[in-house]
C-alpha cells in the first residue's frame, strides 16, 4: 500500500455536526452508513485515540489485526479500510492531509504511565479514562472491558528494524485532517489525548475539531 495525500471536497460550513473537543476529553457519536466523519488537528501534533463499534452489534468492533492484514501495512492512510473483528469494513479513509496514522501504539493509561515514566505519574489523566467515561455514558452496557486496540490518528510511532515501537515527534501540522466514510452504522469513540510524557502531543495537548456530513 502506498500512502497518498488526498484532500476532501466537503465544505465544513455544510457539516451536520461540528464540535471542538478540548485536550483530555472523550466523545461519542453514532454514524449512519454513508456518513462522512472528519477529525481535524487544529494546532498540530495532537494525537487522537479512536475506537469504532458496529452500533447495531457492539460485539463487532475495530480490529487492528484485521486492518493490518487486509492492507499489508502497519500504517493507516487514504484508502485504508478500517476492518472489524468480523473481517468487515467499518469505515474507509477517503481523505488524508497528514500522510499516515498509527494503530500499534495503543492508548495511554495510568498504569502504563507509571511503568514507562514514573510512579508519580499515576494521577495524570489518560486516554483510557476518557474512553471509559465516554462509553459508559453512551448507555448501551459497554464498560472498560470493551476498550480494545485503538487507532492513534496523527500519531507518529515508527517501528525500528529490531521490531521496537518508538514515540516520535508528530508528522501533522495545524489544520491537517483525516476523513472517513462509514460503511455500516458505527459508533465513534474518541479520546483527545492528554499525554504529557512523550512527544506524541509535542508535550502540549491541544483541541481538535470533529465534523460529520450526513
Amino acid at each position: 500500500m502506498s500512502f497518498r495525500l488526498q484532500e476532501s471536497a466537503f465544505d465544513p460550513r455544510q457539516a451536520a455536526v461540528d464540535v471542538t473537543l478540548p485536550a483530555g476529553q472523550g466523545w461519542t457519536h453514532e454514524l449512519a452508513a454513508g456518513d462522512i466523519f472528519r477529525i481535524v488537528d487544529l494546532e498540530g501534533n495532537q494525537a487522537v485515540d479512536t475506537l469504532f463499534f458496529n452500533s447495531r452489534d457492539v460485539d463487532e468492533r475495530y480490529s487492528a489485526t484485521e486492518t493490518i492484514r487486509a492492507q499489508g501495512n502497519i500504517y493507516l492512510s487514504t484508502g485504508t479500510r478500517l476492518m472489524s473483528s468480523e473481517g468487515r469494513p467499518l469505515l474507509t479513509i477517503v481523505a488524508d492531509t497528514c500522510g499516515r496514522h498509527d494503530t500499534l501504539g495503543g492508548a495511554c493509561a495510568t498504569e502504563s504511565n507509571m511503568v514507562r515514566y514514573a510512579i508519580e505519574k499515576r494521577h495524570m489523566h489518560a486516554c483510557r479514562q476518557s474512553f471509559v467515561k465516554a462509553i459508559t455514558g453512551w448507555g448501551r452496557g459497554l464498560d472498560k472491558r470493551d476498550i480494545g486496540h485503538n487507532i492513534n490518528f496523527f500519531m507518529n510511532v515508527p517501528v525500528t528494524p529490531e521490531g521496537r515501537l518508538t514515540f516520535e515527534d508528530g508528522l501533522s501540522a495545524p489544520g491537517k485532517y483525516v476523513e472517513m466514510r462509514a460503511e455500516m452504522d458505527v459508533l465513534a469513540l474518541v479520546s483527545n489525548c492528554p499525554q504529557l510524557n512523550n512527544p506524541c502531543n509535542a508535550y502540549n495537548p491541544t483541541p481538535i475539531r470533529v465534523l460529520i456530513w450526513d
